[in-house]
């Protein structure tokens, strides 16, 4: 499966998809977010971190740009590093911070506002389109890679209709 689309009645299907989207991670994978304001890109990251494992409070890195969790993935400790670049003002910043490290095929990267780096950021395997459509999301998510498509092939979600 190249893509899958779904529309999400409300926070609960958001919290199902970031559950879903945990049972399918991979180490290495970089999944990029899109969606206005609101949209809600991190309550999805949010809810993909709690039922990855990580008990303590999940917070949006809009200040720090990034945040790292330790999650286990079948037994294995993996990184997952949350970036929040909407406040970053140019590229080179990604690049100043060393962020570009983090992307070393054994983390899990999360990025939201991937066009504020989008010269210099790798490649995304995942990218997820969030768009609020009345009291929920409509959402879509398309692999762009091999490693994209394998954790596209794992999910299993299905939303209430």
């Amino acid at each position: 499966m190249q893509h899958f689309t779904a529309h999400l009645h409300d926070e609960a299907g958001t919290a199902a998809l970031g559950a879903a989207l945990a049972r399918a991670l991979a180490p290495g994978l970089a999944i990029y977010l899109h969606g206005d304001l609101g949209a809600g890109k991190t309550a999805l990251t949010r809810a993909l971190l709690h039922a990855a494992g990580h008990a303590g409070n999940v917070k949006s890195p809009t200040y720090t740009l990034s945040e790292p969790y330790r999650v286990q993935l079948d037994g294995r400790a993996v990184n997952v590093i949350h970036f929040d670049l909407y406040r970053m003002g140019s590229p080179e910043e990604f690049l100043d911070a060393g962020f570009r490290e983090d992307f070393d095929g054994a983390n899990i990267c999360i990025v939201e506002w991937p066009e504020k780096a989008a010269p210099v950021l790798p490649p995304a395997d995942l990218n997820i389109f969030l768009e609020v459509a009345g009291q929920g999301r409509d959402v879509k998510l398309q692999a762009s890679s091999e490693l994209g498509l394998s954790c596209l092939n794992r999910l299993k979600f299905a939303p209430n209709l």
